[in-house]
């Protein structure tokens, strides 16, 4: 009967860990096939990833909106932040993109931080944010509303291409950057 209770606990902190992750938003599309046409719907769900092609792919052009680690990752591959994305994958909803470097429970507290080391992330993403954790590396901000949130460490240089773009950074109350924040000449 212990036993049972393990598991079941277990299975529910396991639910619980990735549900700040696990964000759906569905909309209906038609698509046809043995001479049928069915409704089905399409969930746009959060890219939970564990290895560093998984975050560069995530954060592509043909990647999601939300990318979230569940383990420290290392990579010597630069990491490219580009496309339009919308907040939970919704276009009625404001361009929006988020790389979450931790695990969260269901009130959105942080449960366990993880690193991400890369020499360089360039980030054409409007309104990107970087959520927990510590980003290992120098960030080149190419685009408006770059975000580093509370509880987030950036151990590196930040540079903007631009006033314009350095003026719209956010660092959060408790975020952090260990390096300079400059604009690139």
């Amino acid at each position: 009967m212990k036993s049972y209770f393990k598991i079941f606990g277990l299975t529910a902190l396991t639910i619980a860990l990735l549900s700040g992750c696990m964000i759906k938003q569905t909309s209906p599309q038609t698509i046809s096939g043995n001479n049928s046409i069915q409704k089905v719907e399409a969930v746009t769900t959060a890219s939970i990833v564990d290895d560093a092609q998984a975050v560069i792919d995530g954060l592509s052009s043909e990647g999601v909106w939300l990318v979230c680690t569940l383990n420290d990752i290392v990579t010597d591959r630069e990491i490219v932040v580009e496309g339009e994305f919308h907040d939970k994958g919704d276009d009625s909803k404001r361009i929006y993109r988020k790389l979450a470097l931790c695990t969260q429970d269901e009130d959105h507290k942080i449960i366990q931080s993880f690193n991400l080391t890369a020499p360089k992330m360039t980030v054409k993403s409007e309104n990107f944010r970087i959520h927990g954790g510590t980003f290992i590396g120098d960030v080149y901000v190419e685009a408006k509303g770059f975000i580093v949130s509370k509880e987030t460490k950036v151990e590196g240089n930040i540079y903007f291409a631009s006033q314009e773009i350095m003026d719209s950074f956010v660092l959060e109350e408790t975020g952090e950057i260990t390096g300079k924040k400059e604009l690139v000449k």
